[in-house]
Parts: structure tokens; C-alpha cells; sequence
């Protein structure tokens, strides 16, 4: 089998992690420092000592632990991409194919053993409590138009696309998909520290339940709404 190889906008990182088997530690090292550490107590020196390297390496791959956390946001957003066009693949209904879409986007996430240095899991709890430093920022517009956000907006147009196939006249795709999967990250950190802010039920999924449930009510009304 051909591994799976996600192409990364080069301004992310100084040397491709992906390189050489001391960046694809740094990747690993990263992801298990910050899921522990959370990204404030993540330091270069914590990371250097982990994965049994020197700080000036560290840094000839990345700049700032900040570009740390924007690649692995854009690794992130590029596999979840894959997985959801691998899903939707000969999916001829347009309403299926956005089901699955929400199931991809909100359910809990389980490690894929194609990657050996991404522990997909803890990358998910990173993306939870931590992905929201990568744009609230001073330099989000100057990153923006460097293109470093690119996977997370290729992700939601895929599904913006399939939102417009079910109904054209639909004029809020764009916000309605990243509220969507916003939303179910903030709904999965509230289950897991402050359950009084969300609705665990037994048993169920109720994060994707409840992302089907609104998704598809919203665009129905809507498309009878423009009939009537």
C-alpha cells in the first residue's frame, strides 16, 4: 500500500518534518507535549528533551512553537478531508452524502494506524482546546494571505458544496458548516469538563445526533421556505 501523504504549505515550517525521522518526531513529540502540557506550558526545551534532540534542531524545522501548532492544525484539516471524500466516494444521493458528511465532521475520532507518527487521537483534543490560537491572532490576516488556513477552508467548501447541491438558493453554507464543526468541538469539550453546558446521554452519540438533526432541519425549512 502507497502511504497517504499530505502536501503542506511550505511557509508552515522551516525544514519538512515529514523529511527526516527527527522531524516526524517533533511532530509526535509536539502532539504528546501539547494534548499533556496544554500549548501555554508547550516549550521548545520540554519538546528538545523529549525526543532527545537539541533545541537548535528543533528550531531549524520550526520557528515558533505558534507554527507548531498551525501545522499541525493543517495536517489535521487535510486528513479529515481525506477521510470525508474517502466516505463520500460513490455516494450518488446528495443528502447521504451530507449525513455522512456530519457523521465525519462531529463523531469521536479513532487513531489511524497510517500514520505512525500522528496520534490522531490526542491531535483531536489539540484541535478541541487548542486550534482557535491559530487564527485568534494579531497575525491571522498576514497568515490568512499566506495561504495557511487553505485545508480548513477546502474542508468546509466540501461540504458548502454539497449543502448547495440539495438546495441552490441555501445563503448561509459557508457559516452553517464551520458552526457546525466549531460547535461540535466545543460540545465534546464541554461533555468531557462541563457537562452542565451540553446534553450527555447514554448510550448515544448525542453530539452528531444533534449536528444531523439541525443540519438537515435547517436546510429542509429553508428549501420550504424559497417553495412556498
Amino acid at each position: 500500500m502507497i502511504p497517504v501523504q499530505f502536501s503542506l504549505n511550505e511557509k508552515l515550517y522551516l525544514k519538512d518534518p515529514l523529511s527526516s525521522e527527527l522531524g516526524k518526531k517533533i511532530l509526535s513529540g509536539s502532539i504528546t507535549l501539547i494534548d499533556k502540557l496544554g500549548f501555554e506550558g508547550f516549550t521548545f526545551k520540554k519538546l528538545a528533551t523529549a525526543v532527545g534532540t537539541t533545541e537548535a534542531s528543533v528550531y531549524r524545522y520550526f520557528e515558533s512553537k505558534h507554527k507548531v501548532l498551525l501545522y499541525l492544525s493543517a495536517w489535521y484539516w487535510n486528513w479529515m478531508e481525506y477521510r470525508l471524500l474517502f466516505r463520500l466516494a460513490n455516494i450518488e444521493s446528495a443528502e447521504q452524502r451530507l449525513s455522512i458528511a456530519i457523521a465525519v465532521l462531529t463523531e469521536v475520532i479513532e487513531e489511524d494506524s497510517s500514520f505512525s507518527f500522528i496520534n490522531e487521537v490526542k491531535l483531536n483534543r489539540i484541535i478541541i482546546g487548542e486550534s482557535s490560537k491559530c487564527y485568534l491572532t494579531k497575525e491571522v490576516d498576514s497568515e490568512n494571505r499566506a495561504g495557511v488556513f487553505l485545508a480548513y477552508k477546502r474542508l468546509v467548501q466540501v461540504v458548502c458544496d454539497i449543502i448547495l447541491e440539495i438546495d441552490a438558493e441555501y445563503r448561509f453554507p459557508h457559516m452553517l458548516v464551520s458552526t457546525m464543526i466549531e460547535g461540535a468541538h466545543l460540545q465534546r469539550y464541554f461533555a468531557d469538563h462541563l457537562p452542565k453546558l451540553t446534553d450527555v446521554i447514554i448510550g448515544s452519540d448525542s453530539v452528531t445526533t444533534f449536528y444531523q438533526e439541525m443540519m438537515l432541519s435547517t436546510i429542509s425549512q429553508n428549501s420550504k421556505t424559497d417553495r412556498s
